[in-house]
């Protein structure tokens, strides 16, 4: 397993350091983000939820792929943050898992609903940040 490496966090993009001001705005908004893909909506008189992944995936071709980019750009940020290849490896393997599957017309649908993605990947990374005792 590879250690966290919180000095990673003090790395620069384009220049400018990452603080931990920085971070905190980075997960609140990737975890705004993966909410609003996976768990936006409440399905009436259920505890059953779903976002804007199963609505926007319903499009044939063009919503997969453009949920897809979206997933990316939350492994992105993750990268930018500094989560371990480890950890990235894993995200990007769920991004993956719903991509194809989801690209089944009708029942990938449904499983784009019930996997969630995103909410696992946030999920990654709040157990490696609570796993190494760091506040990514």
């Amino acid at each position: 397993m590879i250690a966290f490496d919180a000095s990673r966090f003090d790395k620069t993009i384009q220049g400018k350091p990452i603080d931990s001001a920085d971070r905190a705005r980075r997960l609140a908004r990737i975890r705004r983000l993966a909410w609003l893909l996976d768990a936006a909506i409440r399905l009436p008189g259920t505890r059953f939820r779903f976002g804007l992944n199963s609505v926007i995936g319903l499009a044939p071709a063009a919503g997969d792929a453009a949920m897809t980019a979206v997933s990316l750009y939350i492994v992105y940020e993750a990268y930018q943050i500094g989560l371990p290849p480890a950890q990235l490896a894993k995200m990007l393997g769920n991004v993956a898992i719903e991509a194809v599957a989801g690209s089944v017309p009708v029942l990938g649908d449904l499983f784009d609903a019930t996997f969630k993605a995103n909410l696992r990947n946030i999920a990654l990374i709040d157990a490696h940040a609570a796993a190494t005792g760091a506040r990514p």
